[in-house]
């Protein structure tokens, strides 16, 4: 017998490494139905999916708690707060509704939180005289450190004092054109 020179020797050889057989007709009909049922069970369970995602999730109503289930008032305006990031707003709004407890109630009487801003983290208070506006202004300081202990450090930085509003403009011929009305009073 002679040795076909073309063949690689470890073929023949019994030990050596063996070609797995190509598959043949059958066997690539059968992968090929194997994997295009795997992708039509992935189709129908993605289409499933967004089934119960459109009816509510495909939750069942039920005897265990679940996200849809009532809750209390108070538990649900706390997560909202959480949720959107109001914590310091919230907590300024307050102490608008605790002034009285934290400045006195004879400087609440004459002196008004009007709005905080949170950018700047200003809290403005408008005061009913001048006289009282000044007083606050040279209490600013104590007051500000005051807001930073109940609220958090940082919370307020300054304390923007506002006199008293003036009575509504009236324009008129009794009016001198270009007149503020009594500036000392209102001013």
């Amino acid at each position: 017998m002679s040795e076909n020179p073309s063949r690689n020797p470890s073929e023949n050889a019994p030990d050596g490494p063996k070609k797995a057989p190509e598959p043949s007709g059958v066997d690539l009909a059968r992968v090929a139905l194997r994997a295009a049922k795997e992708q039509a069970r992935a189709r129908g369970d993605a289409a499933q999916q967004k089934k119960q995602a459109r009816r509510g999730g495909g939750l069942r109503s039920g005897a265990r708690a679940d996200g849809r289930d009532p809750m209390a008032l108070g538990s649900a305006i706390n997560r909202l707060i959480t949720e959107r990031g109001w914590e310091t707003p919230a907590a300024v709004g307050g102490v608008m509704g605790r002034w009285p407890q934290i400045v006195g109630d004879d400087v609440a009487k004459h002196c008004v939180p009007e709005k905080y801003d949170e950018d700047e983290r200003v809290l403005v208070v408008r005061c009913d005289s001048t006289a009282w506006a000044t007083n606050l202004r040279l209490l600013a300081p104590t007051l500000v450190a005051r807001l930073n202990e109940d609220l958090g450090h940082g919370a307020v930085k300054v304390l923007k004092v506002q006199g008293p509003g003036g009575p509504p403009r009236r324009y008129g011929p009794l009016r001198a054109p270009g007149s503020t009305g009594p500036g000392d009073t209102y001013g």
